[in-house]
């Protein structure tokens, strides 16, 4: 039990005392608050609860405050109790109680701190999932301490968590990113082949395509550009993969999934969340291009899911589908993203997205 928990019972003991011997009236059910106070000298806890009980009790709330006071129970993590204007009963904590919690926390080690709160629950925690086109940059770095610091916690609070990295494996910036690679392989065996438009200019794609010739030259040989992609793809993306892994974990974080959107493409998944989403009229085709009809759930706008001219799929219906996917397939109770601050706009949309689900938005959270 916590501190704040013990105190608040102790609290409701002193008041039924004072009602009980007549020195209070009743109050029917009360929600006893346990606070830090605002200035270190008025305690080490505090409670407002005689403010609230005034008015009820028509008692000055000093009045009450002294009364629970006189009548709270002692104990041996109490160090003193006092009453303050206007209707404050402060609490200090006992020295010597306190001294004797270092040994308690140094025998529990690592449980120290542990709760039960999230017993039989299970929560996935989605962080960094930067699209696998090169390697990590100090900015990501925000988002693998919340999501790992946040996983260990919830962790300690007795849930059953996944640590997920959703890898963007498919759609427009691969393409690009392949497409840079080619060109840069072919430059490494001296073919004079421009960088496409639009292109990843990083020299991290030279020591690759470097790297790669170096492996897969005799492969390559004349072969077509598409048929050279298909050879590079694989293993450039297992290499770029490796390396935010090995980052990652040079600063402590790890997961227990890596899940490749280019899954739910293969697995059929997204097409039979599209199918669901037409069924629920949800899906309205307009200018071309299908659209997400987020103004029938509340919003101020329709959302492109697939674009015109290349049919392809926008980065918002593959996560529409990796979300059902989370809550219907898995089962996970909550789901906490861990998103860059230029998603802020992307929130109300995705609890949109659950909402058409059938299910409580509330239940993800996005950081």
């Amino acid at each position: 039990m916590q501190i704040t928990q013990i105190l608040a019972k102790l609290v409701a003991e002193a008041l039924e005392s004072a009602q009980t011997t007549g020195v209070l009236p009743a109050s029917g059910e009360v929600d006893i608050k346990i606070e830090r106070p605002k200035l270190a000298g008025h305690g080490d806890f505090s409670t407002s609860l005689p403010l609230t009980l005034a008015r009820t009790m028509r008692v000055p709330p000093i009045q009450i405050a002294a009364a629970i006071v006189d009548a709270m129970p002692q104990g041996e993590m109490i160090g003193s109790v006092t009453s303050a204007d206007p209707g404050f009963v402060n609490f200090k904590l006992s020295t010597h109680w306190l001294q004797s919690q270092v040994k308690i926390v140094r025998g529990l080690g690592e449980k120290f701190g542990t709760v039960d709160s999230g017993l039989g629950k299970s929560v996935q925690v989605e962080f960094v999932s930067v699209n696998p086109t090169g390697p990590l940059h100090v900015g990501h770095a925000r988002g693998a301490v919340i999501g790992s610091s946040l996983a260990n916690v919830l962790e300690a609070a007795g849930y059953e968590v996944q640590r997920e990295y959703y890898v963007n494996d498919a759609g427009t910036q691969m393409r690009v990113f392949y497409d840079t690679l080619y060109s840069r392989v072919m430059q490494a065996s001296g073919r004079d082949v421009p960088l496409p438009d639009p292109a990843y200019p990083g020299d991290y794609l030279k020591t690759l395509a470097a790297d790669l010739l170096n492996d897969l030259g005799e492969k390559l040989g004349s072969k077509e550009k598409s048929e050279v992609i298909t050879e590079l793809a694989p293993e450039s993306l297992s290499r770029t993969i490796d390396g935010i892994r090995h980052t990652l974990e040079r600063l402590g974080v790890f997961y227990d999934q890596w899940f490749h959107e280019s899954r739910l493409l293969s697995s059929g998944r997204f097409d039979q969340v599209m199918d669901f989403l037409k069924d629920s009229n949800l899906i309205v085709d307009r200018d071309g291009a299908q659209w997400f009809a987020a103004t029938k759930l509340g919003l101020d706008e329709d959302i492109v899911v697939i674009r015109s001219g290349d049919a392809d799929p926008t980065y918002f219906a593959t996560d529409i589908a990796y979300h059902h996917e989370k809550f219907m397939e898995r089962k996970f109770d909550r789901v906490i993203n861990v998103w860059g601050a230029d998603h802020h706009g992307h929130i109300a949309r995705m609890h949109a997205v659950l909402t058409a689900f059938g299910l409580d938005p509330d239940r993800l959270t996005i950081i």
